[in-house]
């Protein structure tokens, strides 16, 4: 038996580079019975436009501002900011070698959020979008980005030369007050992750503080690249994964969906551009057009795997908005989705017990999971119902 299909069977623990950590594989636990928690499936039949949604077209939002009559994306500071780019003053001790200085530490944070609708449709999420629907987002997010670039970026130079033009409806993105270090973009797709409107959005947070997840794999791309003579580490991986085709759940000429080798998630995918690209500015047209293509095949399939408005978290790393010439050459555009369904539409994944208190822990292998992925395309099931 090839050692790799030997790992279907057996307890063991795969390594993640990405993040320098470990986790427990254990294939044979998708056999246990389950009487725990189960979600309820979620609702496939929300309207085209609900008088009473915060980001519908014409609204009210909560704060009392009207939305404009979009026709496609649109985007305005979040009205209800984790972060924001004015409040009161923070200054640390000075490090007087107390206890208190040594332990009790803390640093102010500012930045900027946005909220970010994609498409005008309340009842449209990016599985149900085609390709070209999606090139929008993408379109909307590489605006967003270049606008809080830093001037001093390597990637400044790329970003004034793109041809991107700005939205009617970008009035709220300006140029920020300071200049920030990161950028967060996400989505939170379904109420298992904590999604507060079913009108298909996204966020946005600048900070200027450097967040913990990009922060360790920015470190371990940096490292990787001393160690392997200027090698890029997603590029590698991506290459690799391409030619063993057992954890690839959908790949084009530019991009590559994968159940990671490390995953922890039950079908997490990671979606790793296939040549070393720093951010979304530096993506040319057919770049973009493959990132919109792998995006809405990696949600089509979400949905057919149990015919289900299927829920997770996803979020693009990139390279931050200022940071050190090692830092910005090390980055590479990437997109993770953490998804919490396990076993069907209504068993979930949680991460308690060992994974909280040991290390993460995961029952069905990446591989089993690209394998069904795989299986899921074509056209999405609700179309045929």
């Amino acid at each position: 038996m090839p050692e790799e299909k030997i790992l279907d069977d057996i307890s063991h623990r795969r390594y993640n580079p990405l993040r320098g950590s470990w986790l427990l594989v254990s294939p044979h636990r998708t056999k246990r019975p389950w009487q725990g928690q189960q979600e309820a499936p979620s609702k496939t039949t929300l309207p085209e436009y609900d008088p009473s949604c915060y980001l519908c077209p014409g609204n009210k939002r909560a704060q009392g501002d009207t939305n404009p009559k979009y026709e496609s994306t649109f985007v305005f500071v979040n009205d209800y900011s984790a972060v924001k780019e004015e409040q009161a003053e923070y200054a640390a001790h000075d490090q007087d070698g107390t206890l208190s200085t040594r332990l009790l530490r803390a640093e102010a944070v500012t930045g900027k959020c946005y909220v970010l609708a994609f498409t005008p449709s309340h009842n449209l999420t990016l599985a149900d979008l085609s390709p070209a629907q999606i090139l929008p987002i993408i379109t909307a997010w590489t605006r967003i980005y270049t606008a809080h670039l830093s001037p001093h970026s390597p990637l400044a130079a790329l970003a004034s030369s793109t041809t991107l033009q700005p939205s009617s409806h970008d009035a709220d993105v300006a140029t920020p007050n300071a200049q920030y270090k990161y950028m967060q973009i996400f989505e939170n797709k379904g109420a298992a992750m904590g999604c507060s409107n079913p009108h298909p959005h996204g966020q946005i947070w600048t900070t200027t503080g450097m967040p913990e997840e990009p922060g360790i794999e920015l470190h371990n791309l940096q490292k990787y690249r001393r160690e392997q003579g200027g090698a890029n580490l997603l590029e590698d991986y991506a290459a690799l994964e391409s030619d063993k085709k057992e954890r690839t759940v959908f790949e084009n000429a530019t991009f590559i969906a994968v159940c990671p080798w490390w995953g922890i998630w039950p079908f997490e995918v990671m979606v790793i551009c296939k040549k070393h690209k720093l951010s979304l500015v530096d993506l040319d047209d057919a770049e973009r057009e493959g990132l919109a293509e792998v995006l809405a095949e990696v949600t089509r399939r979400y949905d057919n795997l149990f015919e289900t408005q299927f829920p997770y978290s996803m979020g693009l790393h990139q390279a931050p908005l200022e940071g050190t010439k090692e830092e910005i050459e090390a980055s590479h555009l990437h997109i993770h989705f953490y998804p919490p369904l396990l076993r069907s539409a209504t068993v979930r994944k949680f991460l308690v017990g060992y994974e909280l208190m040991a290390e993460p822990q995961r029952d069905i292998t990446p591989e089993q999971a690209a394998a069904r992925l795989r299986d899921c395309g074509g056209e999405l099931y609700r179309r045929k119902l």
